[in-house]
């Protein structure tokens, strides 16, 4: 039995995609540990299929938390055995990479975004030419991986000249439970980060008939918060925080329309395949959605999206009142989820990551 360790910097709970990939793993013959953080409010750690654990890094933020978590990690990798060690992004490739070759094991990188593009991170040069740094000098000594779509893999390849992988990061097909809800509501689930358009969407509500719901943390949460109070949006959007996976698939089923918003500063947000896009069709859940290049090919197929050409606050208004309004389009959108969350599923995307751990 091939044993893996997986790394990420989160705290476990709530990373859905590492969930499903470490339980298709264990389930088809792999021993599985999933390391990551301990944060600030974690809950206790859900029984998985797969082993868990996770580190003290001290500090939650900044150089520091990056330093000591891949001090830590990296100690931890050189006294663990394991067969492939796995890193998630590149804020956890070093400690992997150095473990790896210490041991004269497989090493496997899952770039889930192109990192050094990100908005929080081109837009700060220092803090740019660090990470580009690391992805120069460790990309190129990870021959295999997988991206989770054509623009990352062409990107990493042109770049690094390494030939990866696509594997999406689908959600299970499960039920749907068509639950009514008291009112209609707007959701957006996942990280409340810099470049996901909350500077627009936050006084877009103000033209919104219909509440906000938003699912997530991160680092742009605190100025979220800031903009609800200052468009005196309090009795309209609620800031739920983490929601547990379980949680949020019930909350999602429930909506009436979800929100997949990127601002355009940075590759990342331009050519990005986000979770939410998916977990709002396998939910049935009509969505407004960004039109660029890799959301636009999905919806070309599946019709399941609203698209904008813009994160304009004008724009969000405009396109939730179009779905609010036009009965006929949104119940054609929900349909069309429907038909296409049977082909969109992690049941059919697992195929590919078995393929691929099968010829290491």
């Amino acid at each position: 039995m091939k044993k893996i360790i997986c790394t990420v910097t989160n705290d476990l709970s709530y990373d859905q995609r590492m969930q499903r990939i470490c339980t298709s793993l264990v389930q088809n013959g792999y021993d599985v540990t999933l390391v990551g953080r301990t944060m600030a409010g974690s809950p206790k750690l859900a029984l998985q299929p797969f082993k868990q654990k996770r580190l003290n890094p001290l500090f939650q933020t900044g150089i520091a938390f990056y330093f000591i978590y891949n001090v830590r990690l990296f100690f931890y990798l050189l006294f663990k055995s394991a067969d492939i060690y796995y890193a998630v992004d590149l804020d956890t490739i070093l400690p992997n990479y150095f473990a790896a070759v210490l041991k004269g094991k497989s090493r496997v990188y899952d770039a889930h975004e192109l990192f050094t593009e990100q908005k929080e991170i081109v837009t700060r040069p220092f803090i740019h030419r660090c990470w580009l740094f690391i992805e120069q000098f460790a990309v190129p000594k990870f021959r295999n991986g997988y991206t989770v779509n054509i623009f990352i893999k062409e990107e990493l390849k042109r770049r690094y000249n390494v030939d990866y992988g696509i594997i999406r990061n689908l959600p299970a097909l499960y039920t749907l439970q068509h639950q009514a809800g008291d009112e209609k509501f707007i959701l957006y689930q996942g990280a409340v980060n810099e470049g996901r358009s909350f500077e627009t969407l936050i006084p877009a509500m103000q033209r919104v008939n219909a509440p906000l719901k938003i699912c997530g943390k991160g680092n742009f949460f605190e100025q979220t918060k800031q903009l609800i109070d200052t468009y005196g949006l309090a009795n309209k959007i609620e800031l739920a925080g983490f929601i547990l996976p379980s949680a949020l698939k019930n909350i999602t089923q429930r909506a009436f329309a979800g929100l997949t918003l990127f601002e355009k500063t940075g590759l990342n947000q331009y050519y990005s395949l986000s979770n939410r896009f998916f977990d709002y069709i396998m939910a049935g859940v009509p969505q407004v959605c960004v039109n660029y290049p890799e959301y636009k090919a999905i919806n070309d197929i599946y019709q399941v999206a609203l698209m904008i050409d813009d994160t304009d606050e004008r724009t969000i208004a405009a396109a939730l009142n179009k779905l609010l309004d036009d009965s006929s389009l949104y119940e054609q959108l929900k349909k069309n989820c429907v038909i296409a969350r049977e082909q969109l599923n992690w049941q059919q995307e697992e195929k590919k990551l078995l393929s691929f751990y099968k010829q290491l």
